[in-house]
C-alpha cells in the first residue's frame, strides 16, 4: 500500500486527543494525590488531613493523614448538629414553668431564639410571659456551667462571636450600638444607661468592661458610622432585669429549683436554629443547642452532659474518639480526625433526607460561609467550614460532575500563610475531584 503520511498524522492526533480526554475524565491516583498534598504542605508550611468517601459504594477513595487529629474549629458544630438532631426533635423547648397560686415560676431551657435578631422567631415565649396574669419569678438554678467554654480566648469577651452561654438568653445575649454623626442608639435600650462616651479616636469602637456591663463608646474623629454587637454579661439578675424592661412588667429573680412536673412551652422549629448555625457558623446558637440537649436528657444545663451522652450513645463507633469540649469550636482543646468527621457526615446523610439536609448547610457560591467560593452553575459543595487563626477546614458533601455523592473532610492546621491562600488550594483540589468523578 502507498504510504499515507497525512492520514497517519491525523490518526495519531485523534488517538492523542482521545487519550487526553480519557485521562482528563479518569480519577486521580492515590499516588498523584499524595504527591499533590505533600507539595501543598511544603509550600504553605501546612499540616493537611484529607479524606474522600463514596457514599454509594461506601468506600474510601482517598485518605491523607486521615487518622491524625486536627483542630476542627467550627467543624465542631457538626457534632453539635448531629447530637441536637438525635435529642431535640422537631421543635425547640423554649421555657419550663410551674404555677403556684398567683405566681408563675419559670426557668430557661437554653433556647437562644428569644428576641434574637439572627433567627426567625414567632414570639410565642414572649407573648406567654407578657400576657400571663401571674406574677413572674425567674430562676436560673438549672444553669450549672461557666458562661465561657474551656479553652476560649479570654480577650474575645468583647467580640460578637463570643457571647456568653446562659439559661434564658435574650437578644442573643448581645446589645447593639449604632452611631452615625450625632445619632447614638442602643438596642435593647436597657444598656443605654450603662454606656458612657469616651474620647474620640481614629476608629469608632465600643469597649465593655470585662467584669460588668458598663461600656464606653469611643467616637471617631471623622464621625464614621458604627454598627456593632457587644456581648453582655448574662447572669441571672441581669436576665431578670432585662426581661422586665422588655416586657414592661416586674420579673423577680430567685434561686430556686422548679418542682417535679413542670410544664414545657415550645418555641420554634429546630431547623430554624440549625440553618443559622450551619450556614453562618453562629457560635452562640451552637453553644445553646448543647445546653438544650443537656436539659432534655437531664434537669441541668451543662454541655458536658450532652457531650458524654452523645459520645456514648451516638458516636461510640467512630474510628477515632473525638476530643470534644464545647458546642461551637471556639476552644482549641477540640481535636477530631478527618476520617471521623467523614463518618459523622455519613451518619447525618442516612438520618436526614437530602431535601431537608442540604438547604441547612453552607452552599458553595450560594450562601453561608462559602457563598464566595466553590462557584459553579449548579452548586456542588454542601457542608461546614471551620476557621481559627492558622487553622481552616471544610467538610461535607461534594456532588461530582457525573452526579456522584462524595463525603469529604479537608483539614489544615498550623499554616503561616493567609487563610485565603489555603482556601484557593482547597478549591483547586475539590474542583479536581468534581471533574474527575
Amino acid at each position: 500500500m502507498p504510504d499515507r503520511p497525512f492520514e497517519q498524522m491525523i490518526l495519531r492526533a485523534v488517538i492523542v486527543l482521545v487519550m487526553s480526554s480519557l485521562a482528563a475524565c479518569s480519577p486521580v491516583s492515590k499516588r498523584q494525590f499524595n504527591k499533590r498534598l505533600l507539595a501543598a504542605e511544603e509550600k504553605f508550611q501546612d499540616h493537611i488531613g484529607f479524606v474522600v468517601y463514596d457514599a454509594e459504594s461506601r468506600k474510601t477513595l482517598y485518605e491523607f493523614n486521615g487518622a491524625q487529629y486536627f483542630t476542627p474549629a467550627s467543624n465542631t458544630k457538626i457534632f453539635t448538629f448531629y447530637t441536637s438532631l438525635k435529642i431535640l426533635g422537631d421543635s425547640i423547648p423554649g421555657l419550663k414553668y410551674t404555677i403556684r397560686q398567683d405566681s408563675l415560676i419559670f426557668w430557661g431551657t437554653g433556647d437562644p431564639s428569644l428576641l434574637y435578631k439572627n433567627v426567625y422567631t414567632n414570639n410565642r415565649i414572649f407573648q406567654f410571659l407578657k400576657d400571663t396574669p401571674h406574677q413572674l419569678y425567674f430562676t436560673s438554678s438549672n444553669f450549672n456551667t461557666t458562661h465561657f467554654g474551656p479553652g476560649w480566648a479570654w480577650d474575645d469577651y468583647n467580640d460578637y462571636y463570643s457571647a456568653e452561654r446562659s439559661a434564658l438568653p435574650l437578644y442573643g445575649n448581645i446589645f447593639t450600638v449604632y452611631a452615625n454623626r450625632d445619632t447614638l442608639q442602643v438596642t435593647p435600650t436597657y444598656f443605654r444607661s450603662l454606656l458612657s462616651i469616651g474620647e474620640s479616636t481614629d476608629k469608632a469602637k465600643v469597649i465593655r468592661s470585662a467584669n460588668s456591663n458598663q461600656s464606653v463608646y469611643y467616637p471617631s474623629y471623622q464621625k464614621r458610622k458604627l454598627d456593632v454587637d457587644i456581648p453582655y454579661k448574662a447572669d441571672g439578675p441581669t436576665t431578670a432585669q432585662l426581661l422586665a424592661d422588655t416586657l414592661t412588667r416586674n420579673v423577680t429573680w430567685i434561686d430556686k429549683r422548679l418542682s417535679v412536673g413542670s410544664k414545657t412551652l415550645y418555641s420554634i422549629p429546630a431547623d430554624s436554629l440549625y440553618k443559622v448555625m450551619m450556614q453562618e457558623s453562629d457560635n452562640f446558637i451552637a453553644e445553646q443547642l448543647l445546653l438544650l440537649s443537656a436539659g432534655v436528657i437531664s434537669d441541668t444545663l451543662q454541655p458536658e452532659i450532652a457531650i458524654r451522652y452523645a459520645k456514648k450513645n451516638f458516636l461510640a463507633d467512630l474510628k477515632d474518639g473525638p476530643i470534644w469540649v464545647d458546642g461551637s469550636g471556639l476552644s482549641r482543646y477540640n481535636l477530631f480526625t478527618p476520617r471521623s468527621i467523614v463518618q459523622l457526615w455519613e451518619k447525618i446523610y442516612t438520618t436526614v433526607p437530602r431535601e431537608r439536609l442540604f438547604p441547612l448547610l453552607a452552599t458553595g457560591g450560594k450562601n453561608g460561609t462559602i457563598k464566595n467560593w466553590y462557584k459553579k452553575d449548579k452548586p456542588f459543595i454542601f457542608g461546614k467550614t471551620g476557621s481559627l487563626s492558622n487553622n481552616h477546614c471544610l467538610s461535607g458533601y461534594l456532588i461530582t460532575k457525573r452526579g456522584k455523592v462524595l463525603i469529604f473532610s479537608y483539614m489544615n492546621s498550623n499554616f503561616v500563610q493567609s487563610t485565603n491562600v489555603i482556601r484557593k488550594e482547597m478549591e483547586e483540589t475539590l474542583n479536581l475531584i468534581y471533574d474527575r468523578y
